[in-house]
């Protein structure tokens, strides 16, 4: 018998694959308990219909992301950092240093999808980058000045 599967099942199938399973196993479980429907015609039909309307919102959330990008990119962030001899920092910035000042620009941007592998210790611009979607990788730049 084939069956659609609803929902992840370990070892079985994933959300969205159809597979073939024995009828007993499909009817008495994966149906029963709700992870599987029976692949019929109409069935097919709506996992079609489901797949289309999916491809069409991720394609219009990249098209989205890939607009913030091209703002993101014009951006600047500056921070003024205090220094001692040697124009050695005090401080350091951070990611979550980072994310308060795009936030205080009016984007919302989660500090976890801001790459920083060890935070910024030196003057000068920096390249950093921020994760908008799995495929949308936007890159801004970090200035840190002296500060008098």
């Amino acid at each position: 018998m084939k069956v659609i599967f609803l929902k992840d099942v370990k070892g079985q199938g994933k959300k969205d694959e159809i597979k073939e399973v024995t009828d007993g196993y499909g009817m008495n479980f994966l149906i029963k308990k709700g992870f599987a429907v029976p692949a019929t015609q109409t069935n097919l039909n709506k996992l079609s219909r489901s797949l289309s309307e999916a491809a069409l919102e991720e394609s219009l959330l990249i098209k989205d992301m890939n607009d913030l990008k091209q703002k993101l990119e014009k951006q600047t962030i500056t921070f003024v950092a205090q220094t001692g001899a040697q124009d050695k920092m005090f401080g350091q910035i951070s990611s979550k240093q980072i994310q308060k000042e795009l936030q205080n620009l009016g984007y919302k941007i989660d500090k976890t999808n801001i790459l920083l592998d060890h935070p910024i210790m030196s003057l000068g611009i920096h390249n950093v980058d921020i994760i908008l979607h799995k495929q949308v990788t936007a890159t801004i730049k970090v200035k840190v000045v002296k500060g008098s």
